[in-house]
């Protein structure tokens, strides 16, 4: 069982009375009583509502009240969700009808559909978006629990998590590798220091994910931290995904026939089995059209419209990536839809949330490419759909774009111009890099200049180091803050020490 840890605003909403405002079942002591196994989350927070996760150890159904008061006074109940093991005794609930720009706290309780025998209720909180302008504060990051580092409570586990709970963001975007299902954790790893990593191990991360269970198991394994409960309790997230929800550098048509770790060669069915446990263990808002879809709109205001994007499931597959006459990235319906939701955007600033960079180039072997980028020279592959994005966004003179990104391991900030670059069919604009959350640090990377890429700034290991433990300091975050009287954006490169080691203000009258 994973170590449940219960902040003061937990324990005060926790020993709040239950039955002032839902008819909830008197406790019984017949058997034992249910767990809230892995915390409570919140995500895709809207003006109006959020979805809210939680995961019971049985069958069990789910009780969700929320409030505008931390003591949970005149608390509303939605209609209750039963869970079993259709999908591992998760349940996510939506709640609607909520003010904006509110705090909302709730509080999840958990009944055994046997006897109604219920559990210690768990609590939350977040804020609605608003509709009006006021200051906005997020973070992003990527690369949880990857290259063999998972959770050394000796070291406080994944500790990047609580330095960023401090500056407690409106909401937490992670940029993809939520997860590593393919990177199995060893009991000890020998540190350069002559000190020993101890991680904990469960059976899923003792192999590659294969089956739906050991991908659940992946998503489970991260919220046993203490540092991850406290944060998802408190920060609602806006998840992606990359490569690791699935293996390195998958694309759809991949057939694992090399490797020996896989007894399931076909991609296409782990990237099913891995979507499914995507969504069952995030807070995402899922679509009835295209239920395991990633992408998508959250709007935050007047201020912010962020656009999700997934450079992973409707790709060609990796090869050298020159074909001069393209080679499939976002697809066609991916790119319709972003064009159509950008164009239609009020907000002053629109995020780009990608999971991979635009100009770093991130190699698939010794021959074949894993992102867009392939090498100075003109629009290849695909850089194709990249460069139909920019254009798109210069012709329809869409202002003030950003793009945020993880995946590389290592933390940058990046300017594109037209006057750099061999592609010159855009307006300049701004990429940062941020992570790994909690995984081994690398870099730095190569670039092409297709798009004209400036370094401005990169905090990397020295050359010749490669996969350095969290417990080396090199993890990294990013903050942004949007100033409500002004619109002027503020980009943040921090570490998991607190440390901001760069900054720029993004003015939108002159970006």
């Amino acid at each position: 069982m994973p170590r449940i840890s219960f902040t003061r605003r937990q324990t005060l909403l926790g020993g709040a009375a239950l039955g002032t405002s839902l008819a909830m079942p008197a406790i019984s002591h017949a058997r034992s009583r249910p767990q809230i196994t892995h915390g409570v989350m919140s995500g895709d927070v809207a003006y109006d509502g959020a979805m809210i996760w939680g995961r019971a150890d049985r069958e069990a159904k789910m009780h969700v009240e929320w409030s505008t008061t931390e003591m949970m006074t005149d608390a509303r109940a939605v209609p209750p969700l039963a869970v079993g093991t259709p999908t591992d005794f998760t349940g996510k609930l939506a709640l609607t009808g909520l003010p904006s720009d509110q705090d909302i706290f709730y509080r999840v309780t958990m009944s055994d559909l046997a006897d109604a025998t219920l559990s210690e209720p768990m609590t939350g909180h977040f804020r609605t978006a608003p509709m009006g302008n006021r200051d906005v504060s997020f973070v992003w990051s990527g690369d949880t629990a990857g290259q063999g580092w998972g959770i050394d409570e000796d070291r406080g586990g994944m500790t990047t998590y609580a330095t960023m709970l401090k500056h407690t963001p409106d909401f937490f975007l992670h940029s993809g590798d939520t997860v590593y299902a393919d990177g199995p954790l060893q009991d000890t790893v020998a540190l350069a220091d002559g000190s020993t990593w101890k991680n904990i191990v469960t059976p899923a991360k003792s192999k590659v994910a294969e089956t739906l269970d050991e991908f659940r198991g992946q998503h489970l394994y991260n919220y046993m931290d203490h540092n991850v409960q406290a944060f998802n309790a408190a920060v609602p997230i806006i998840a992606q995904w990359d490569d690791h929800e699935v293996t390195n550098n998958w694309y759809p048509d991949e057939v694992l026939a090399s490797d020996d770790r896989y007894s399931v060669k076909s991609v296409q069915l782990l990237a099913s089995r891995a979507a499914h446990a995507f969504h069952e263990m995030m807070p995402t808002r899922q679509t009835l059209s295209e239920p395991m879809r990633v992408y998508r709109k959250v709007a935050y205001g007047p201020l912010l419209d962020i656009f999700v994007i997934d450079l992973r499931s409707y790709r060609g597959d990796n090869t050298a990536n020159t074909d001069a006459e393209g080679t499939p990235f976002l697809g066609p319906e991916q790119l319709a839809w972003l064009k159509r939701e950008m164009i239609n955007s009020t907000a002053t600033w629109k995020v780009i949330a990608s999971d991979m960079p635009i100009g770093m180039m991130v190699r698939d072997g010794d021959s074949a490419m894993e992102n867009g980028a392939n090498g100075d020279g003109p629009v290849l592959g695909r850089e194709h759909d990249i460069a139909a994005v920019l254009s798109f966004i210069k012709t329809a003179q869409i202002a003030n774009t950003v793009w945020l990104t993880a995946d590389v391991h290592y933390t940058a900030a990046h300017h594109y111009s037209p006057d750099r670059a061999v592609f010159q069919d855009f307006d300049p604009f701004w990429e940062f890099v941020s992570g790994p959350l909690h995984a081994g640090t690398f870099g730095p990377s190569q670039y092409d200049n297709t798009f004209g890429p400036e370094v401005r700034f990169a905090k990397h290991p020295e050359a010749g180091q490669a996969n350095l433990p969290p417990s080396d300091g090199l993890q990294f975050f990013g903050k942004v803050d949007i100033a409500a009287d002004t619109g002027v954006m503020t980009v943040r490169l921090m570490d998991s020490g607190d440390t901001e080691l760069w900054s720029v203000e993004l003015d939108p009258k002159s970006i």
